[in-house]
């Protein structure tokens, strides 16, 4: 209980700083860009990644285009990803508390990166280049990969039927690519937190 307290207060002080600073970040810039994205990520598109897979892979990308995080919001973001690997890693945590984190890494983007990630339409096939990229196995489509465009990975299911499969292999996700591109994600926050 004292937990989830501290958390919905850390997860308050993040949206106070992470709004006022989304806003100094986007003055200071000058920089044009899409269109802002309306709120959440598309998920309907063939084969599409999680939200959270979106983000993760997308903050990953965003360090290569003209729209990279600033060390003012690495450090905003960062507890909250260390908190949605800490409900990966517990497994225990509700679903209801990772979507709240979840929604509070969107809020920490600017409009212009959250657009970017959107563009991007990113999918199993991103998340599998990134991996080999890494240097990390990936499946084959075999047994219960997800996404390879192997038959029944999942590439003509709707976007319901996707999140279903995608809970039902909740534990090979925890210990597979999922939980590398957090550590990546953390990582990265880490270190442009620190400049």
């Amino acid at each position: 209980m004292q937990r989830l307290a501290f958390t919905i207060v850390l997860l308050a002080l993040t949206i106070a700083s992470m709004t006022a600073c989304g806003n100094e970040a986007g003055a200071a810039t000058g920089q044009t860009a899409p269109a802002p994205a309306a709120a959440g990520l598309d998920l309907s598109y063939e084969n599409a990644l999680p939200a959270r897979n979106q983000l993760l892979l997308g903050t990953l990308k965003l360090e290569d285009s003209q729209w990279p995080l600033s060390a003012t919001q690495a450090r905003a973001l960062l507890p909250l990803w260390q908190g949605v690997r800490g409900a990966m890693n517990s497994g225990a945590s509700a679903q209801a508390e990772t979507d709240a984190l979840l929604q509070q890494i969107e809020a920490g983007l600017l409009p212009e990166q959250l657009a970017a990630i959107r563009g991007w339409k990113l999918t199993q096939v991103d998340l599998q280049a990134w991996a080999r990229d890494e240097g990390l196995a990936v499946g084959t489509g075999s047994g219960g990969g997800a996404g390879t465009g192997q038959p029944g990975s999942g590439q003509s299911l709707s976007a319901e039927e996707r999140a279903t499969r995608q809970a039902e292999r909740g534990d090979q996700e925890r210990g597979g690519l999922s939980q590398a591109l957090v550590d990546a994600v953390i990582v990265l926050l880490e270190r442009k937190g620190a400049n």
